[in-house]
């Protein structure tokens, strides 16, 4: 049995951040410049196992298959020597780990000379020949790092490259222009596919992009599989939010890279995160693993014919819910808040952080008992480095953001942190002042300071709540929820762009004047898209999940019941 970074160690994580937060807020009056007491001492709790793969059901009777079938597919990430790909993922406390496929000892792994947080991971196989895989790994600011000579616990960084994050999703499906090597394919945001040949130099790992489609936007799920349907060359499949899976064989052609599309089948939504899995069972046909939103990991063998036989359970119940990203899965990254904050009246400030499966862990208090009162505070997703969210405050127009104060900002009534709204990455401020024009405040990625502020427009005063933590709408910006006076929800999709953060408004629905609260604490239930909670008067907590749905009107499923009890807190963050 193996460790991870369990549920609990990630809230030593996520309140890291707050200590020094915690500190400075003054359960007395605030003063003009108050001195922060000491820092609050945070929690600690003992990890949990992470358990082993179970492929005994997939290999049984997999010798006589091989026998019929033709050469095995070259495994995309080995490095524990048995010749099957082993699963490398992030976890919730933005860590990297194995589990291998045979008995080999898995844990951490490490990327050597590279600091920035890991958010997708791109597995890419042995691309020099040396006997050892690469792997892609995008990080939280845009850049596209190539580690090389992977082992169960690391890999060296050979190359980085910055602009990669106009792209919502980047995926491999093998090799597919037959030289041997994987290559790359990317999407932007508009819905564009772009191919990268491998090159096999580790130095210089990529061509050109040569553009290979469009229309691509319309799937929430893009997994390069390696070769399914037995012609040599890499191949896909893509979901759509409503479920559908497709099947995209091979062409062989940079420009024009998939041939048309077939219809796998539905019921794919039942999964959070779909991902390679090259071939499990050894007959020649590349597999694929999903994750249930219990955190159950599944696989199923290909047929060969771009279409998969019934699903074989991989490991325990619930197994697999610490991992945010598995490597080559097909949601797109999230990271930067993932749990909320609770205040009561009496000021006493409690945080939940979510678990991958629609529900939230037991609360931890922040700092000392009604230590939080009297100021107005938020909990945005994260401003600097880390890929945790961080608490802010306001007293007598001076803000607190972790170690960093800044004045001016007292003609606010309104501060949130919805993410990344300008396309570098880093987590960004919207505020609102007492005339309703809202702006918006560029971090720096450090959370020590923050750009001169940019006007949004006016008539945000007719909102009674403003809500966002990273992406509800499915195409990778962060989005603004905002709750009008009669009630009706308005979604405000993000741009990337400064001067226009947000396009035009779109409305949810009506009748959410029924919530005392409703709060935006990212991805709920795993997939990637930020989910929504509301409470009612009398403290029964929903969720909303978030089905990345073209039609505003289906921008979340039918309510769910968290729990009962929330109205001791008449804030949440």
């Amino acid at each position: 049995m193996r460790t991870a970074f369990s549920l609990r160690g990630r809230r030593i994580a996520a309140c890291t951040a707050l200590a020094l937060s915690a500190g400075m807020l003054l359960a007395s009056p605030a003063v003009a410049q108050p001195t922060p007491p000491p820092a609050a001492e945070q929690p600690r709790h003992a990890a949990a196992p992470l358990p082993d793969l179970d492929l005994s059901p997939l290999r049984a009777g997999a010798t006589a298959r091989t026998a019929q079938a033709g050469e095995a597919l070259p495994p995309r990430f080995d490095v524990d020597g048995d010749g099957f790909t082993d699963v490398l993922y992030r976890d919730w406390n933005s860590r990297l780990g194995v589990v291998p496929s045979s008995d080999a000892e898995g844990g951490e792994w490490s990327r050597s000379g590279a600091a920035e947080v890991p958010m997708d991971l791109v597995p890419l196989g042995d691309q020099n020949g040396n006997g050892q895989p690469e792997v892609l790994v995008l990080t939280k600011y845009g850049k596209a790092e190539l580690h090389g000579e992977a082992t169960l616990y690391g890999a060296y960084n050979y190359w980085t490259g910055g602009g990669w994050n106009v792209y919502n999703k980047v995926f491999s499906p093998g090799d597919v222009d037959g030289d041997g090597r994987f290559d790359l394919l990317a999407r932007k945001h508009n819905g564009e596919l772009y191919f990268y040949r491998g090159t096999g130099n580790l130095y210089a790992p990529f061509s050109a992009p040569v553009k290979a489609g469009v229309g691509w936007g319309a799937f929430d799920q893009l997994v390069g599989i390696g070769d399914n349907d037995g012609d040599g060359r890499g191949d896909a499949v893509a979901r759509t939010p409503d479920g559908n899976l497709y099947f995209y064989g091979s062409t062989g052609v940079k420009t024009n890279p998939f041939k048309p599309k077939k219809l796998i089948g539905g019921g794919w939504n039942a999964f959070n995160q779909l991902l390679s899995a090259d071939d499990v069972n050894g007959d020649g046909h590349a597999d694929l693993f999903a994750r249930s939103v219990d955190g159950t990991l599944w696989a199923y063998p290909g047929r060969g014919n771009g279409t998969f036989t019934t699903r074989t359970r991989v490991s325990s119940s619930g197994g697999y819910l610490s991992v945010d990203q598995f490597a080559g899965s097909g949601s797109i990254a999230s990271a930067g808040k993932n749990a909320l904050m609770a205040r009561t009246s009496g000021g006493t400030l409690y945080w939940y952080g979510v678990m991958n499966n629609g529900k939230l862990t037991p609360r931890d208090q922040v700092g000392d008992a009604g230590g939080w009162a009297g100021a107005p505070m938020g909990f945005a997703a994260a401003l600097d480095s880390d890929a945790f969210g961080d608490l802010h405050f306001t007293i007598d127009g001076t803000l607190y953001v972790n170690d960093w104060t800044g004045g001016g900002w007292g003609s606010y009534n309104r501060i949130l942190g919805p993410g990344d709204l300008n396309g570098d990455g880093k987590g960004d401020l919207l505020a609102r002042d007492r005339s309703g024009v809202l702006y918006l405040m560029r971090g720096n990625g450090e959370g020590t300071g923050f750009a001169s502020r940019i006007r949004v427009g006016s008539g945000w005063g007719a909102y009674n709540r403003l809500v966002g933590a990273g992406d509800v709408s499915g195409d990778g910006r962060a989005d603004v929820l905002a709750r009008d006076g009669s009630g009706t929800l308005w979604l405000y999709k993000g741009t990337g762009v400064s001067t226009r953060p947000f396009a035009t408004r779109q409305k949810v629905g009506g009748g959410w004047n029924t919530y005392r609260q409703i709060v935006v604490p990212g991805d709920v239930d795993g997939d990637g898209r930020a989910d929504l909670l509301a409470t009612t008067p009398g403290g029964t907590l929903y969720r909303y999940h978030s089905t990345a749905a073209t039609n505003p009107a289906a921008t979340f499923a039918k309510r769910a019941e968290v729990g009962a009890g929330w109205q001791v807190y008449p804030d949440l963050y």
